[in-house]
């Protein structure tokens, strides 16, 4: 059930229907909860019926152990299996294949074919999974004692596909509290689920169709300067794409009183490769910082600093998918951050303060974001040579940029740029509005979308990971 389908918010409607009569009622609110997560996952595949009620349950009783544990070595051995499975069902259901495949390469010898496999939701599963028994184990939070609201909170239906990638121990508290939902809230909720609409369809969509992925797929019918516009194309596509399911997922949860992190602050305006990943996907960047990188032994030594960044870098390639591509994206990202702070760390800590070596530190990690960006749209490393190649050819022409592609990736940059505060007074301007003028806005918007939009949806580029 992808997020921008009409099935998607018929469900929607329904489970708000059904929640908010019950909800100052904690178990039945927490069961159709419940039953709306395991509903989601069912339209996708049975498989996961049996598969996270059963993984979910025995990380809520590691959990409950660790949190009654007093040796060390016991605390230390529960968290451990917990690692264990989460990575296990990562590795099994969605790595496998890559490892097979490589380990026939290496050898030679052949294996049997492994068919298991259930990517979706299963990365953004497992980390929000262990988020729970770590925070016990660090004793940064306390084991719930429900089971219901456990299973309601690490399987939460708007995270699954592609996040955010939500800290259980933060999600559960919000149970506890009485829930209403003020009209205020309620327009944010439709704004936010609007505003997404708005970043899928009409921009990221109508790029991927219409650029991007043309240029990607047949480079050599490009110039260099159009196949370099494909990869500025994609990256705008990529932003609008997962920042538009991050915004359904928000205002989905908001509608139900609940409230997700934010996981984007205007990425492409960092000033160096550190800055860019607090301002993209957020959650999965404080992830490996809180729950990776911190747990490197001997970090006061000198260069352990730098192998825990390309390390952790690595780890995050990787858990996009199963590809030496993404491994390769990882490694650039690790080695540039590792650099920055080589750099930070010569200057004694000092920023920059005048304006326009801000602007040049900015314009040049864009540009170092964007290259890395080819391997990790490219689906092999041949596709991304060939991409880099065209680009270094120099060839100059622009005759397959149409008009309506320029002004798309006009409104991308003018929005992705758009000061929070404008961002922030349409929103509540939006919220304070009469019903009918939120309908009505609303209703031009769906117009507009089947205008534009005549070839339906495309899949969120983050569900795949």
């Amino acid at each position: 059930m992808v997020l921008t389908s009409s099935a998607y918010f018929i469900f929607l409607a329904g489970i708000f229907l059904l929640y908010w009569p019950v909800a100052k009622k904690r178990s039945l609110a927490l069961a159709v909860l419940l039953l709306a997560n395991f509903f989601f996952y069912a339209k996708w595949d049975l498989f996961y019926l049996w598969m996270i009620p059963a993984a979910a349950t025995v990380d809520y009783c590691l959990g409950l152990a660790i949190g009654k544990a007093k040796h060390g070595a016991l605390r230390l051995g529960l968290l451990l299996g917990s690692v264990a499975m989460n990575v296990g069902i990562l590795v099994g259901f969605k790595y496998m294949p890559f490892l097979l495949e490589n380990y026939t390469a290496f050898t030679g010898h052949a294996v049997a074919k492994w068919t298991w496999t259930f990517p979706l939701g299963i990365s953004f599963y497992t980390f929000q999974s262990l988020t729970y028994t770590i925070d016990i184990y660090r004793r940064d939070a306390k084991p719930t004692g429900s089971l219901l609201a456990y299973l309601a909170g690490v399987s939460f239906f708007p995270t699954t596909l592609a996040g955010p990638i939500t800290r259980v121990a933060t999600l559960l508290p919000q149970f506890e509290k009485p829930k209403s939902l003020s009209d205020v809230d309620g327009g944010k909720a439709l704004f936010r689920i609007a505003h997404g609409l708005v970043k899928k369809f009409l921009i990221a969509d109508y790029l991927a169709d219409n650029l991007v992925n043309r240029v990607f797929d047949f480079p050599a019918l490009y110039t260099g300067s159009e196949v370099l516009l494909g990869v500025y194309g994609y990256a705008l596509q990529l932003y609008f794409d997962f920042s538009g399911y991050t915004d359904i997922a928000i205002g989905s949860a908001l509608l139900l009183g609940l409230k997700l992190p934010e996981n984007f602050n205007q990425p492409y305006a960092a000033k160096n490769l550190s800055d860019f990943w607090r301002r993209w996907h957020i959650s999965l960047s404080n992830w490996l910082r809180d729950y990776l990188y911190f747990s490197f032994p001997y970090m006061r030594t000198k260069w352990m600093p730098y192998i825990a960044i390309i390390v952790t870098m690595l780890v995050g390639g990787l858990w996009h998918g199963p590809s030496w591509n993404f491994v390769i994206w990882g490694a650039l990202h690790g080695a540039g951050q590792a650099i920055v702070r080589g750099w930070q760390a010569i200057r004694g800590g000092v920023g920059l303060k005048a304006r326009w070596a801000t602007f040049a530190a900015s314009f040049f990690t864009v540009q170092f974001v964007c290259f890395a960006w080819i391997f990790f749209r490219a689906g092999t490393l041949e596709s991304a040579l060939k991409i880099m190649d065209r680009i270094a050819s120099g060839t100059v022409g622009f005759s397959n940029i149409s008009a309506p592609i320029q002004m798309i990736l006009a409104i991308a940059i003018a929005g992705h740029y758009l000061p929070p505060p404008w961002w922030r007074w349409t929103q509540e301007k939006f919220a304070t509005a009469p019903f009918y003028a939120q309908a009505a806005a609303l209703m031009l918007l769906l117009i507009g979308i089947q205008y534009v939009a005549t070839t339906g949806a495309a899949p969120f580029i983050y569900t795949k990971f």
